[in-house]
């Protein structure tokens, strides 16, 4: 599927009206290749009355079958044997199910120049070495969490000196040891080398938090960064908001807000979101984006709020080209941002319930046997 290469080598990573064409044509290759391979995908177009033939203008990827995040918590579908696939990922199972996703070797292959053109062009590669205090998971073998994947992904953009993990796998179980992730903090504060934090924005919270009831502070080396992925999930509760938490780092770690990434995507939508210097989210080449209505699922207008729809030809082995999260969000022109970027910028404003989202899932699933609803 030299289409779906030939995208994902752009160069220019925010150039969506240059990229249009490749996107149309890898989007119509990806839905025709999931149609022919996956029984349930076939199914399901064939519900409401799809094919890639009526893929001809960027406004028809409103067309595509969209299928929300939680018809994968509920129904492992693939469109690859399981040999052909040398990567599983699962979404984190916070509400008791988790997605599983398999990735093909082409999707790895043209996943790994989109991020290292997006690491350059937000300045997150650097040849000088640098410490590593990973505020999550430390990956393994138990471990196949996608957000684990991203955020051990995320400390090769420098050299790794030493990676210090606040979440550690014993006897079956995740033990959490912020303290110590603290305590380390504090150490490698001397360093020569800069540190990079890479976490869940709650666990940066908390442990900042912890930092600062105990009277700590320190001021990192030059050139430290945060690097923030995921969301606040369970301790949503306790969200601040983005304002307020850096200013909480700049207090307790020296580490302005220039030197605060935040990134998004999803394991249904494996697309590296990186923030801009004004902290927003620009559409990359490499996806698109539809906010739909709540309730019937219409594409919005730019400016108003809705689900979101996530669009990528990135993978073959599992059908996620159009995908739809419990998101609420909205499209804004990029323009409007100031920093120079001129692709909308996706801003993600909560959450709703994903059982109250009703689409062609829901009679597909009367077609797939067992007349579950989504």
């Amino acid at each position: 599927m030299l289409s779906r290469q030939k995208l994902f080598w752009l160069s220019r990573v925010y150039d969506l009206p240059g990229s249009d064409a490749r996107f149309l044509r890898a989007v119509r290759d990806n839905c025709a290749y999931h149609i022919r391979h996956c029984p349930e995908y076939r199914l399901i177009c064939e519900a409401e009355g799809f094919s890639p033939g009526c893929l001809n203008t960027m406004d028809d990827l409103e067309k595509i079958p969209v299928l929300p995040t939680l018809f994968f918590k509920r129904r492992h579908v693939f469109s690859m044997p399981e040999w052909r696939t040398p990567m599983k990922v699962t979404s984190s199972g916070t509400s008791g199910s988790f997605s599983r996703v398999s990735f093909d070797w082409g999707c790895i292959f043209a996943e790994i120049p989109m991020v290292l053109r997006l690491g350059f062009r937000h300045e997150l590669v650097s040849p000088k070495p640098a410490h590593y205090v990973v505020l999550g998971y430390k990956p393994g073998k138990q471990d196949k969490m996608g957000v684990a994947r991203t955020m051990f992904g995320l400390t090769h953009f420098a050299p790794p000196l030493s990676r210090t993990y606040a979440l550690r796998w014993r006897n079956g179980a995740y033990v959490p040891d912020l303290d110590g992730s603290v305590k380390q903090l504090g150490r490698l504060a001397r360093s020569p080398f800069p540190v990079r934090i890479v976490a869940f924005p709650s666990y940066l919270w908390f442990g900042l938090s912890r930092m600062e009831e105990l009277g700590m502070s320190v001021r990192l080396p030059k050139a430290s960064k945060i690097l923030l992925a995921g969301g606040w999930k369970q301790h949503y509760a306790q969200e601040v908001d983005k304002n307020t938490l850096y200013a909480l780092a700049k207090r307790v770690l020296g580490v302005g807000e220039e030197n605060i990434h935040e990134f998004f995507g999803a394991v249904e939508h494996p697309i590296f979101f990186n923030t801009c210097k004004r902290h927003h989210f620009h559409i990359p080449a490499y996806s698109r984006v539809i906010i739909r209505d709540v309730h019937t699922l219409k594409p919005l207008p730019m400016g108003e709020v809705g689900l979101v729809n996530l669009i990528t030809p990135l993978v073959k082995a599992t059908p996620v080209t159009s995908v739809i999260t419990d998101d609420l969000g909205c499209l804004t022109p990029g323009e409007v941002c100031g920093c120079g970027l001129k692709s909308p910028c996706l801003t993600i404003l909560g959450r709703a319930g994903l059982n109250d989202i009703t689409t062609c899932a829901a009679g597909a699933a009367e077609l797939l046997g067992k007349g579950e609803a989504f």
